[in-house]
């Protein structure tokens, strides 16, 4: 029998990396120790591993979409060494109000909306109902939510401050609050049918 979620979508920085703000060179990029295990046994149980990740820097002239190429092929590099891969990465490069054509645009991508989620869905025949996001800031919460999905805080990044300062205005709870990203793996791999 198949596990009832289909594929679990990361946050990128502050959820399966170091929080530290617009990651302009990729030597500056850190992944959590968590983050390789974790990916790995959803890899294990055939759930599918994707990121999904709003990078506004590009929008903001910080760096060029190049450099999140690169980014991402080191987090793939570094969740290899513990036998883990991501099925695939998706990005918002734009900001509605920031920067210059073609990256100043109100997109369906930035998270809270759902176009990233949208695309995996078509790419990997998805139904969202039965994925996850997984971040540390309770706007990939509110992306679940509104595409039926399950959402998950995890404390590491800005988790913990969103948890202790902004939770009396969430509209919603999250579905699970875990302190990294393998233990909100674990959590949803207890899931049953």
């Amino acid at each position: 029998m198949s596990h009832p979620i289909q594929a679990v979508f990361f946050d990128r920085d502050g959820t399966l990396s170091e929080e530290i703000g617009y990651v302009n060179h990729a030597s500056r990029y850190r992944v959590l120790p968590t983050s390789g295990p974790a990916i790995r046994k959803l890899n294990e149980a055939s759930i599918r591993a994707c990121v999904v990740t709003n990078q506004a820097g590009v929008a903001r002239g910080y760096f060029e979409e190049w450099l999140i190429r690169e980014v991402h092929a080191r987090l793939q590099a570094e969740i290899a060494k513990d036998g883990a891969k991501l099925d695939a990465i998706y990005y918002c490069p734009h900001h509605p109000t920031v920067g210059e054509a073609p990256y100043r645009l109100d997109c369906n991508c930035r998270k809270p909306k759902p176009g990233m989620l949208l695309t995996a869905a078509e790419q990997f025949d998805l139904d969202l109902t039965r994925c996850c996001v997984v971040g540390d800031r309770y706007s990939d919460v509110k992306l679940a939510h509104r595409v039926g999905a399950k959402g998950i805080l995890v404390l590491t990044g800005y988790g913990l401050g969103e948890y202790e300062y902004q939770r009396q205005s969430w509209s919603r709870e999250p579905d699970f609050i875990a302190p990294d990203a393998l233990a909100a793996v674990e959590w949803i791999l207890s899931l049953s049918a």
